[in-house]
């Protein structure tokens, strides 16, 4: 049999957490479809967890591959660590292994044709550059937050915040929905934390300038519409998303096992009456205090719920609440969440407001309860509650707040309207043409440069 031609290689770098690794593979999948073979390279804690999900029936290891780099976890360590030591793997670890796995993949078959960078892994753009590949950006957010990072150095030199990225007074940087100064991502932790984060935000925002594209897992739309300036010619943005359809070339490529026998549970509840709650998987939930109060609400709520929480947090549950809860409540440590949302019978979903739960959430049709916890969450709940008004911001979590969240969601009748319109605006038939329009104008641009460069 004649061995098949290879393809010009593309390498895609996503930061190492499961809300990034996700949509990268399904860019993969396109990428494959416009005639590259996707290499995807991971720290080796992720590629532990996601490299037994290639699908030899599919032909998966014909045309994705997986490969490792050393991040310093050593072998016997799969366990993610927290922001800061990730950030220290690929500062000091990573890029010298990325480097050597770049120039041999560049001068093997026919090469290394793009190189796909997460903003978040923006070390992977010096390695692009270092080794002459050309490199894109790959924001896997909504666009909005993109554009706050995109704006700092404005911010400072309007004073809305120091130029160690604190802000200085509570100031409104856009309507519509009111994004503030005390919505910036970089928020997060006590003051040295933020400081710290931001520092990783403007050294991405540095790298970044050097990038002739940026694809974005956000829809046209909300660029037509969005309202804050980025103060930047370069990178040339590209909306790509969002990267709703599975990967085909991978089975199910998430980090835990899934609890499947939920499914089983949903099937015996009436339409419309659960409670569904997650609240992700990188960030720690709501804090062990929080995890108690929400317990005893749902538990006087008298509702069903189906519950994600991870064996670590369950220790903040009070004492007996699964035997009392028994008959209507589900609590398992991760959920098949695409296929829990679309079941008929959860009615709500009290989310975290991840990108990918939200586009997910919005795929489904389900009614938003939100509580954001970090990060590029708090624009999103108030694009959900504000500008799209598909979800209610919760209070808190004691008794009275959540049943009043879970019913002013339930009594809005057009809720559900407004949803099925923000379905066909973000993800149907239009909105799914201009994003094939805008992937194939984009690899279109990357073959005419390279025949340039070759000449």
């Amino acid at each position: 049999m004649k061995p098949c031609a290879r393809r010009p290689k593309v390498i895609l770098v996503p930061y190492p957490a499961q809300g990034h690794v996700t949509p990268m593979l399904r860019l993969a999948s396109i990428l494959n479809s416009h005639g590259f073979d996707p290499v995807l390279v991971t720290p080796e804690f992720i590629h532990r967890r996601i490299s037994p999900s290639v699908d030899p029936a599919a032909g998966a290891g014909e045309v994705i591959t997986f490969l490792p780099i050393p991040d310093g976890s050593g072998a016997s360590n799969s366990v993610p660590r927290d922001f800061f030591s990730i950030e220290k793997a690929m500062e000091d670890v990573m890029p010298v292994h990325l480097e050597r796995l770049v120039n041999e993949l560049d001068v093997a078959d026919n090469g290394v044709a793009l190189m796909v960078v997460d903003l978040l892994a923006s070390f992977a753009i010096e390695v692009g550059n270092r080794c002459g590949v050309p490199t894109t950006g790959f924001w896997p957010a909504m666009l909005a937050t993109y554009k706050l990072v995109a704006a700092i150095p404005e911010l400072v030199r309007e004073g809305h915040i120091s130029d160690c990225g604190i802000p200085q007074k509570e100031s409104e940087i856009r309507r519509n929905p009111s994004l503030t100064t005390q919505d910036l991502p970089w928020l997060i932790g006590p003051v040295n934390a933020r400081k710290a984060r931001f520092r990783f935000w403007t050294r991405a925002l540095h790298r970044s300038a050097s990038l002739r594209w940026l694809l974005v897992n956000s829809f046209s739309e909300e660029e037509d519409k969005a309202e804050i300036q980025c103060f930047r010619d370069y990178p040339t943005i590209v909306p790509i998303g969002p990267l709703t359809n599975p990967s085909p070339l991978t089975k199910n490529t998430s980090f835990w096992e899934e609890d499947a026998t939920c499914l089983t549970w949903l099937k015996n509840q009436e339409p419309d009456s659960v409670i569904y709650v997650s609240f992700g998987s990188w960030v720690s939930p709501i804090g062990r205090d929080k995890v108690a109060s929400l317990a005893l609400s749902l538990e006087s709520t008298r509702r069903p719920f189906l519950w994600v929480l991870g064996p670590s947090w369950r220790e903040g549950l009070p004492h007996g609440f699964l035997e009392r809860v028994r008959s209507r409540g589900r609590v398992v440590s991760w959920a098949p969440q695409v296929e829990v949302l679309r079941d008929r019978a959860v009615g709500c979903y009290l989310t975290h407001c991840g990108w990918n739960s939200t586009v997910e959430a919005v795929q489904c049709g389900r009614r938003m309860l939100c509580w954001p916890v970090a990060g590029d969450q708090f624009v999103n709940c108030k694009y959900i509650v504000e500008a799209w008004r598909v979800g209610v911001r919760m209070a808190g979590f004691g008794e009275r707040e959540v049943e009043d969240g879970v019913r002013r969601l339930m009594e809005d009748g057009e809720m559900g309207e407004r949803l099925a319109e923000l379905k066909e605006r973000m993800m149907m038939a239009k909105a799914n043409s201009r994003k094939v329009a805008n992937m194939a104008g984009f690899v279109e641009d990357l073959r005419r440069i390279t025949e340039d460069d070759s000449l």
